[in-house]
């Protein structure tokens, strides 16, 4: 088993999106030849981004080591420390102290580690990552679960700090051995915004869903009601502050044309209330549900529409029940925020690779870009524009007409599909591994005599 030292800030028992791909490369690494050390966060307090689901520590072999940093943050006091941190670029509190301690820790457990992997955010993971490369001697590879500052979603203060940031990423990731992105259009606008990282390897491993969680029976629903499922978090308060700031706007700040308030379910709301004034009969039928951490925003927008009593809002499930939710819709709700026509989203959300392996029929609002081909591909997508309402009433009545008569011409293109699994993401991560600790034995003194270790593809060759 080659050892791989494996940083990553969320992962179980904390829950949510940004903990999946770690727990499950580290569930399934070990089947492919790769003994993962993972250093992370202390156990982490219920917020936003953290909620707890100790549900997903049972998937984690029980020879992995999981080893946390002893040291909590402590939050700055006072606003003069978080100004500076935002207008002067000011190395904040949280990055110092977590490249501190996952370094530290690193460092006393690392003995016989091949390579170093960070999945970010936090992008201070991949500082922790650099340093350790250079103290140990080994490589590192960069796992982007979003796309740092190419994220079109990403706010700052002025144009100014995004090119700051910009330049903070491409020397970070000059150093790497390998970088990732988990979609093909943030790789191409990798290369395409950094020329001097051409010469490095840059691969897309996808999100993607387990086989396993759709095999497993589910109870059937006998409640009568057409459901719309939402999993995961809205972007509510994210699209309102956006809307409301001309000043960042006017700076440079947000990308152009970009409005994340059509990621929440603002416009689903409007849409349905149009639908319902058209066929009032479906009030009786509707429930529209949210699974999720929710805000006072989110609920707020509910309670100012005249469906807001067709919503139920869970609060966080865990993934199990979030699956079971999914499985049992009778239409899964997928909105993006939006861009000018043919500019294509560098994002994929999580939950879209769960809803097309669930089969039911997804109602993706969502702007040009992987997102939307994806989408297009799968089989089971009703597709429309982030902001169009009337595009999406006519398709919530398309499909409820389809659940009503049960004749629904949706059909899952499971080959397609089949590519999203994480066994076989995970086996694309094992044959990157292996070029990367391939290239670096390379690199080092050996013995003539010493043969270098063969890579998984030399492996496959063989066989064949």
């Amino acid at each position: 088993m080659t050892k791989v030292l494996f940083i990553a800030y969320y992962f179980p028992p904390a829950g949510g999106a940004g903990v999946q791909r770690a727990q499950k490369f580290v569930q399934y690494l070990p089947s492919e030849g790769f003994s993962p050390i993972v250093i992370t966060a202390p156990n982490l307090s219920d917020y936003r981004w953290t909620p707890p689901d100790r549900t997903l520590t049972h998937a984690i072999p029980t020879g992995v080591c999981v080893h946390r940093v002893e040291e909590p943050f402590r939050e700055p006091s006072g606003r003069v420390q978080t100004r500076l941190e935002t207008w002067l670029c000011v190395p904040n509190s949280f990055s110092q102290w977590w490249i501190r301690s996952s370094t530290e820790l690193a460092s006393r457990i690392a003995s016989g580690a091949a390579l170093i992997f960070a999945t970010m955010s936090p992008f201070a993971s991949g500082e922790a990552a650099r340093r350790l490369s250079k103290r140990l001697g080994i490589p590192w590879v960069a796992d982007l679960r979003d796309p740092w500052a190419l994220d079109e979603m990403q706010v700052y203060s002025t144009a100014l700090h995004r090119r700051i940031e910009m330049a903070k990423m491409e020397r970070l990731l000059s150093s790497a051995a390998l970088i990732i992105m988990n979609t093909p259009e943030a790789a191409a606008a990798l290369t395409g915004a950094f020329p001097t990282l051409l010469s490095k390897p840059v691969v897309t491993i996808t999100n993607g869903f387990d086989a396993e969680d759709f095999t497993r029976p589910v109870a059937p629903r006998r409640d009568g009601k057409f459901r719309i499922v939402h999993s995961g978090f809205l972007h509510t308060d994210d699209g309102l502050r956006l809307r409301a700031s001309r000043f960042r706007r006017l700076l440079g700040g947000a990308r152009r044309g970009v409005d994340i308030f059509t990621r929440s379910h603002a416009v689903l709301l409007e849409a349905v209330e149009r639908w319902c004034a058209v066929r009032p009969e479906i009030r009786e039928k509707l429930e529209i549900v949210f699974a999720g951490k929710s805000s006072d925003a989110d609920r707020a927008v509910a309670e100012r529409s005249n469906v807001g009593s067709l919503t139920r809002f869970l609060g966080y499930v865990t993934h199990e029940e979030s699956l079971e939710l999914v499985r049992t819709a009778d239409l899964l709700f997928l909105p993006m925020h939006d861009l000018p026509a043919g500019t294509r989203s560098r994002i994929v959300p999580g939950k879209t690779y769960e809803y097309m392996a669930s089969g039911r029929p997804i109602l993706a609002a969502v702007p040009d870009g992987d997102a939307r081909d994806f989408l297009g591909r799968c089989g089971t997508a009703l597709i429309c524009r982030p902001a169009d309402v009337e595009a999406m009433g006519r398709l919530l009545d398309e499909a409820y007409m389809a659940a009503l008569n049960n004749d629904s011409h949706l059909i899952l293109n499971q080959e397609f599909v089949r590519q999203f699994e994480r066994r076989n993401l995970t086996r694309d991560l094992a044959l990157a591994f292996d070029r990367v600790v391939a290239g670096a034995s390379c690199r080092s003194a050996q013995p003539a005599s010493a043969a270098p270790r063969p890579t998984r593809q030399d492996a496959s060759e063989q066989r064949v």
